[in-house]
């Protein structure tokens, strides 16, 4: 394929310098302007109150440590112990740099902020005004390990107070706990999504770059953004548009042989089970068939799965009976006004193959299905 002209390609390069727009607004603009303007303000003031007759009593890679804190809270980079371990742990190797290695100063100016840089990796404490810190003792010409914790340490522990406070204040979490895992579902949440901790870590490791965004809200907004693109797939699609009805359903005393039958006659793999009002009271499938024929002592499922069905004619029983014995009580429904898009990820991510759909006084009006679900996909916009 031939390659584009030269005046193209130039253009084109000097568009990807372009900087990115920023998705903030006016309000969260000024509680960063404000949160690093009040920051700063704070940590200078108490340093020089403990430090009096210290100079200086304020560090210039605090300003962009200030940016970190309180512009993006969430991010790894900016954590308290990135900013106190990132600044303290890169002075101390600046110093290192400065007293024992034998070269020019710009080798060692270089030498300190790649090594600050492998000690905090090595640390877990990467903090990009770490760097600077580094390379101000090489161009200060500090040899004094004491200025590595007074004022750098003291100077960004200050700076981290300050920080908690405020952004706790104004709404941002921080510290901000960088999980391993993503945290469980709460009741706002509808559905995990399609994708585990499993797939999420091979696609970082294959990133193999330092991410500058949590790895759980990473996942938080990936889970998002897949469920707004199910809604405009989807449109305005109820459980009710596109559901089963009028369903097949058994009740708590439909004798078991009756219930596998209803499955085997309509090709189903579950019974809603009713009271007589149409109320949920639990579902019975095909596995807990399946379950209830493995307690049977004979060889062979089929033998099992006959001599469950089989009714006793005694009056009393050592196996199940009727429905209501072997259905599983907790049932997961929906309402059948329920946007399709959030049962999206349930079927897809835990395995549900059906859910009863509810409407008014919590009563079965239909089925959701994964057949009906595949098709409302195909023909969605």
């Amino acid at each position: 394929m031939p390659s584009a002209p030269l005046p193209d390609r130039i253009l084109a390069w000097l568009h990807a310098l372009r900087p990115a727009p920023q998705a903030v607004n006016a309000r969260e603009r000024l509680r960063v302007v404000l949160g690093a303007a009040l920051g700063l303000l704070l940590a200078g003031a108490l340093s020089h109150a403990a430090m009096p007759g210290s100079l200086p009593w304020l560090v210039a890679p605090l300003g962009a440590s200030a940016v970190l804190v309180f512009g993006v809270p969430a991010s790894p980079l900016a954590q308290p112990w990135a900013v106190l371990g990132g600044n303290t742990v890169s002075a101390l190797v600046g110093i290192a740099c400065l007293r024992w290695l034998p070269l020019p100063p710009i080798g060692v100016a270089a030498a300190a902020v790649g090594l600050a840089i492998g000690m905090m990796f090595l640390l877990r404490c990467l903090h990009p005004p770490g760097g600077a810190a580094g390379l101000l003792m090489v161009l200060t010409s500090t040899q004094d390990w004491h200025f590595a914790f007074e004022p750098v340490a003291i100077n960004s522990l200050l700076l981290v107070l300050a920080g908690m406070a405020y952004n706790s204040l104004t709404g941002r979490r921080y510290p901000h706990a960088q999980h391993v895992s993503a945290p469980p579902l709460t009741g706002a949440q509808v559905a995990p999504p399609r994708f585990g901790d499993a797939e999420l870590d091979a696609v970082l490791a294959r990133y193999n770059q330092v991410l500058d965004v949590p790895r759980d809200d990473l996942a938080d907004l990936l889970h998002e953004a897949e469920l707004l693109s199910y809604r405009r797939r989807l449109g305005g699609l109820r459980c009710r548009d596109i559901m089963s009805s009028p369903v097949v359903t058994a009740e708590f005393g439909t004798p078991l042989a009756d219930a596998w039958a209803l499955l085997q006659q309509h090709r189903i793999k579950a019974l809603p089970v009713v009271d007589r009002v149409q109320r949920i009271v639990g579902i019975v499938t095909r596995a807990d068939f399946m379950r209830a024929a493995e307690a049977e002592r004979r060889d062979g499922l089929g033998a099992r799965l006959q001599s469950l069905l089989k009714p006793s004619p005694a009056t009393h029983s050592a196996k199940p009976e009727v429905v209501g014995q072997i259905m599983s009580r907790q049932v997961r429904v929906a309402s059948a006004d329920r946007p399709i898009a959030e049962l999206v990820p349930l079927f897809s991510a835990t395995g549900h193959h059906h859910i009863p759909i509810v409407g008014e006084q919590a009563r079965l009006v239909g089925i959701l299905t994964q057949s009906d679900l595949v098709k409302a996909l195909s023909h969605g916009p």
